[in-house]
């Protein structure tokens, strides 16, 4: 009797550790990975409906926020999604997964705030935000010097924290589909609703993290 109930134990066991270990790193994210630290630097290629970006990722600029950046690029999170909010002389901004019930996952998992400790100069990216503690899967880019967004004072928090820079295809950046301006900015971006309604927006094929350090 013993052996069988030693049996059962075990076996019980291992279909949890392969459960945890098979979870799907979007859709039923764990604590324990969530919360690994990322690489003191990192490069991320972004390829795009425009050609391909890519980005250089620094720790110490956002430690938070670059832990998160390097968890959802890692997984490819932006597949699919859409440049839905592209301001000439302003940002590009992109979010969401493309998939409605991902982003509902996602939502609530915001990340604390943290001070910005370099300036928005053009190139960098940045997490949006809309309050406190509200940064979480929606970034910009800077498609021109926004210093002012270093200090500027919105939802009780001050300032928003670039967590990285484009080091190749600032031109690819510049010339993302600008006509709809802030209009295709909605709650519900998903990548049906973006294709449908804005046909012309640009959008992200596959991310992949191409080099660490």
């Amino acid at each position: 009797m013993k052996s069988v109930v030693l049996g059962v134990v075990l076996t019980a066991i291992i279909m949890i550790a392969v459960g945890c270990s098979s979870s799907d790193p979007l859709r039923s994210p764990s604590l324990a990975n969530l919360a690994k630290i990322a690489p003191d630097s990192f490069q991320v290629e972004m390829i795009t409906s425009a050609g391909t970006i890519d980005f250089r990722f620094y720790r110490h600029w956002s430690p938070v926020g670059v832990d998160r950046a390097f968890y959802l690029f890692k997984n490819n999170f932006y597949e699919g999604t859409r440049f839905y909010r592209v301001i000439g002389g302003f940002v590009a901004q992109f979010g969401g997964s493309g998939d409605a019930e991902i982003d509902s996952v996602w939502r609530n998992m915001s990340i604390n705030d943290e001070p910005v400790r370099t300036s928005n100069a053009k190139g960098t990216i940045s997490f949006a935000r809309a309050g406190r503690r509200s940064r979480s899967f929606t970034m910009f880019i800077n498609l021109v010097d926004n210093s002012r967004l270093d200090s500027l004072e919105a939802g009780g928090v001050v300032g928003y924290p670039p967590i990285g820079r484009i080091v190749v295809g600032m031109d690819v950046l510049e010339s993302l589909y600008s006509g709809y301006g802030a209009a295709p900015m909605r709650s519900e971006h998903t990548a049906e609703v973006l294709g449908r309604d804005y046909p012309q927006l640009d959008s992200i094929a596959a991310t992949s993290v191409i080099r660490m350090w």
